[in-house]
């Protein structure tokens, strides 16, 4: 399976891990906030009860240590055996409830703890007892640390356990996407060779009849000639991508080449014919050489076959301007064109192979656009499009200049375009 298709499956593998393994650690959360949140209102009720005890009779049947009762006639205060603790009992709450004969319920955070105050008027007393909460605390932070632990350790689980599922989940789409790539590939090539004899042979037939004046059926041949070779250089396209895609990975990088010079050969290629189309040409090349990693006849294609697609769709009297600029750590090269353009709202989509946006008409995108897409991103580039109807269009290449940071440690890539140079026959 290639490289492109093993990363996806990987992708979905762990997407799927980490899904089952968010939900399960999810569920474990929310068990465990429920088993917190139970257990402080059962040790706030215990307390509030406990107090209310207190108050009531006196004392409170939790620890001497962590219980105080005070009790107060509106002159003194009287405390019990146990010594209470700093800053006990409260004046103000005692005055206030002996000036009221209300009933207060407060809580108090000092010492390091934290104390549940109930002060309540008794006949001609006001009581005040004190409940210290340091244990109940202790019992909730126990919790809170034994439910982590417990939720790392199953978050853990989980995400393994889904990797294992997701493997499992996966492998089918895994075995289709080889068996999509070696059918694409295989039929491609099966179907390579009587494509070419039909459209020799149709060749051969147009040319007698030229020779012999029979021009009753030479427009019938003439689409007959250029329907076999749109089907050719699909066929071909298809192949092309299934080995680009096929490449092996563990290749040395072949050493960068100047994006300038192959640019300024490329458009020269073409001068002729767009003089023929009554095109104008521009280059407009810096002086630097610009040198970018990667595969001199992948990378001339994508500029022929931008090139050529601006000059299929510019109308006599038209223009053409290439440029080519250092940004940054990129080599950047725009190819605009002033022809029939196409809707902004198929830039996303113009790359996707065969697609053809409302209004088209006769122009075919098919997969050459697509295909170039894969080469610029096997450079670790990208590519843009921008156009509007009757307006003309434009094309942005980047790629990583040698030396840059997004060429350190992935050059091995782009040298797997060999493979494809070298099925194409180039």
């Amino acid at each position: 399976m290639e490289a492109v298709e093993k990363a996806i499956v990987r992708r979905a593998r762990l997407r799927i891990g980490l899904l089952v393994g968010l939900t399960i650690g999810g569920l474990l959360l929310l068990a465990g906030g429920i088993s917190y949140a139970v257990l402080v209102r059962g040790q706030e009720a215990q307390i509030q009860r406990e107090l209310a005890w207190g108050t009531e009779h006196g004392t409170i049947a939790g620890p001497p240590a962590c219980s105080w009762i005070f009790r107060y006639d509106g002159a003194t205060v009287r405390t019990g055996a146990n010594p209470p603790p700093p800053g006990f009992p409260l004046h103000d709450t005692l005055a206030t409830v002996a000036a009221n004969r209300t009933t207060e319920i407060t809580t108090v955070a000092r010492n390091g703890t934290t104390y549940h105050v109930r002060t309540e008027a008794r006949g001609d007393t006001v009581v005040q007892a004190v409940f210290d909460a340091r244990f109940q605390l202790s019992d909730r932070r126990h919790l809170l640390l034994a439910f982590s632990l417990a939720a790392v350790a199953g978050l853990l689980a989980a995400v393994l356990t889904g990797v294992l599922v997701g493997r499992r989940a996966v492998a089918p789409l895994a075995e289709a996407l080889t068996r999509q790539r070696r059918f694409v590939a295989d039929a491609s090539h099966e179907l390579r060779t009587p494509i070419a004899q039909v459209h020799t042979r149709a060749q051969l037939i147009a040319r007698r009849a030229r020779n012999d004046g029979a021009a009753t059926n030479l427009d019938d041949l003439e689409r007959l000639i250029g329907t076999t070779r749109r089907l050719g250089e699909i066929v071909d396209d298809l192949l092309l991508s299934a080995r680009l895609a096929a490449a092996p990975a563990d290749r040395e990088p072949d050493p960068p080449l100047y994006l300038t010079a192959l640019i300024g050969t490329t458009v020269a290629a073409e001068g002729d014919r767009a003089a023929e189309r009554q095109v104008t040409l521009v280059l407009d090349v810096p002086g630097d050489p610009l040198p970018v990693p990667g595969v001199e006849s992948a990378l001339r294609r994508v500029v022929g076959e931008l090139l050529a697609n601006a000059l299929a769709h510019t109308p006599a009297g038209g223009r053409i301007t290439v440029t080519l600029r250092a940004v940054d750590n990129a080599a950047e090269f725009v190819i605009a064109d002033t022809g029939k353009g196409f809707d902004q709202a198929d830039a996303r989509r113009i790359f996707d192979r065969f697609h053809r946006g409302a209004g088209a008409g006769d122009r075919r995108f098919g997969l050459g656009l697509a295909l170039l897409q894969e080469v610029v991103t096997s450079h670790h580039g990208t590519i843009e499009a921008e156009g509007q109807p009757g307006r003309g269009a434009r094309f942005t290449v980047r790629l990583p200049t040698a030396g840059s940071s997004a060429t350190t440690g992935r050059a091995a890539r782009i040298r797997n375009l060999r493979m494809w140079q070298l099925g194409a026959g180039t």
